[in-house]
């Protein structure tokens, strides 16, 4: 096994506790189903919110999915003029025998805009 790092990005449509965890669910179980990963081979998670986004945290997701014993944090995202709102982006770091071309980075809805060299 190799550790790996999969990226992953999402887009809300506004910023309330129970789309953000629907949205990052989402987003966190794309990630793992596309790379054929269990909450298991997970390393850490970072979890990062663009400024306008205050409502939850979004490893609070991953607590309700189960993934409850891996280290999980969240971070507030650059507040760049012009970028992106509502955006929650993912860094996962995992054990898998997937070589790095291999890995599958999730870029859901809108977000996709954001990595179109490697969004999937």
């Amino acid at each position: 096994m190799t550790v790996r790092a999969v990226r992953g990005a999402v887009q809300l449509d506004r910023d309330e506790a129970g789309h953000m965890d629907e949205r990052v669910s989402q987003l966190l179980t794309a990630i793992l189903e596309r790379n054929a990963l269990t909450a298991d081979d997970l390393i850490s998670v970072w979890f990062t919110a663009t400024p306008d986004l205050r409502s939850d945290f979004p490893a609070a997701a991953a607590r309700k999915l189960g993934i409850v014993d891996v280290p999980l944090i969240c971070a507030q995202e650059m507040d760049v003029a012009g970028a992106m709102p509502r955006v929650v982006r993912i860094l996962a770091h995992v054990e898998t025998g997937l070589t790095r071309a291999g890995i599958s980075h999730v870029y859901l809805g809108a977000a996709g805009a954001l990595r179109k060299d490697i969004a999937q």
